[in-house]
């Protein structure tokens, strides 16, 4: 029997088998190929076997810190002021629960802080503890007793139980130390508080602290809590002071100026010559008393104005024992009230005094500010106005320059 095309017939599956030979060889060449890569790669691993196990571990443990961190800050900025919250109710709860006599105090600290945080957290805490002034003593400096009106009705001065010098040595060790904000009560603090007891023989007085107020509002000045955490232990109901000191030969109609070197305001060259220019020009459109004293107890200092017509310094007529008092008598009884941003520039609009407060950098103030001006509307006080002393540099720069 004849097969045509027999020998095409055996050359076409030679073929074939000839080409999946060479696919199999190809395969069988890829698969070595890889395989001695992949020894390669494994002989030159195997040396970094221990740094790569090593940096494993790290990575393990930094991922774990990183956890750790985030309970840290979860606990102290959100479990921990509800824990220091719930404390510091307990402690004036404690305070209150026999009918004995409170210390309130000693303040020994900043102006700023005692009348926009401190007078308004008593008085909360008078409210909630249903206290009476009565049984509360204060304990504070400069005659301000008029600041605790219908809060204490017993008031000691702090200047009639150690110097002042004392007093300034004291608030100067305590701010090196770290503990400016009277956290936790100092030897000094606890020796003002025997001193008052003896003066006014008292026995067995429980004693509200400044830094329960600190502690408790520290979580707001962090960030952490709200201004409506902050209102609800706070009452801003100050009482009506009387204008200015009968003693002091005033005018009818006055400004009351006081500036003073701090982190709100440095004092340098061109801070000082833009607030005499500011001066100076108030004192050319109305009657300018300045607030200045010739000491000072803690790390400020007064700006001073001489010799500028129109304005009247306190200088000569402030004591030490009263000059807080006084200063707050001659601002009920101003027109306006301008000075550095803090101290008696947060009292002023409470006392029905409209303020320009005046700062050049406000990175510790804001806190402050926002609470303030919040205070200011929720109790109808007076109008309460900023000035940064930057932004009036830079508009006489550019006045200068267009000029």
């Amino acid at each position: 029997m004849h097969i045509p095309n027999v020998w095409r017939a055996v050359m076409n599956l030679a073929g074939v088998r000839l080409r999946r030979l060479q696919r199999h060889g190809r395969t069988t060449v890829h698969a070595l190929q890889r395989a001695g890569k992949k020894a390669i790669r494994y002989g030159e691993a195997i040396p970094q076997v221990p740094a790569l196990a090593r940096a494993r571990v790290q990575r393990g443990q930094a991922a774990i810190e990183r956890a750790g961190k985030r309970v840290r800050r979860f606990d102290d900025h959100v479990l921990a002021p509800h824990r220091t919250e719930r404390r510091i109710k307990r402690m004036l709860a404690r305070a209150t629960s026999e009918p004995r006599p409170i210390i309130v105090g000693p303040w020994t600290s900043e102006v700023g802080y005692e009348v926009l945080y401190w007078l308004p957290f008593l008085r909360w805490a008078m409210d909630r503890h249903a206290v009476g002034a009565e049984r509360l003593v204060a304990l504070s400096r400069g005659g301000t007793a008029v600041w605790y009106e219908g809060i204490a009705d017993r008031y000691v001065e702090i200047f009639d139980l150690v110097e002042p010098a004392t007093f300034a040595a004291h608030v100067a060790a305590r701010a090196g130390g770290g503990d400016q904000k009277q956290v936790t009560p100092s030897k000094f603090d606890r020796d003002l508080i025997t001193l008052a007891c003896q003066r006014l023989g008292l026995e067995g007085a429980a004693l509200w602290y400044p830094g329960i107020m600190y502690q408790l509002f520290r979580s707001f000045w962090y960030g952490d809590r709200s201004r409506h955490f902050l209102f609800r232990h706070m009452d801003f109901r100050y009482p009506r002071i009387a204008g200015t000191a009968g003693e002091l030969s005033l005018p009818a109609e006055y400004v009351a100026v006081k500036f003073y070197t701090g982190p709100a305001l440095p004092d340098s060259e061109r801070n000082r010559a833009l607030l005499r220019d500011l001066v100076e020009r108030l004192a050319a459109r109305v009657p300018v008393v300045v607030l200045d004293t010739a000491w000072s107890t803690d790390e400020h200092c007064d700006y001073a104005f001489d010799g500028i017509r129109g304005v009247t310094t306190l200088r000569p007529s402030l004591d030490p024992k009263t000059n807080l008092g006084v200063q707050t008598r001659v601002v009920a009884g101003a027109r306006q009230f301008v000075g550095t941003c803090g101290g008696l520039a947060w009292l002023a609009p409470f006392l029905g005094v409209d303020t320009l407060a005046v700062y050049e950098d406000d990175r510790y103030l804001t806190a402050h500010l926002y609470a303030a001006r919040y205070a200011y509307r929720r109790s109808g006080a007076a109008r309460f106005s900023t000035l940064n002393i930057t932004a009036l540099r830079n508009v006489g720069a550019a006045l200068a320059t267009a000029s």
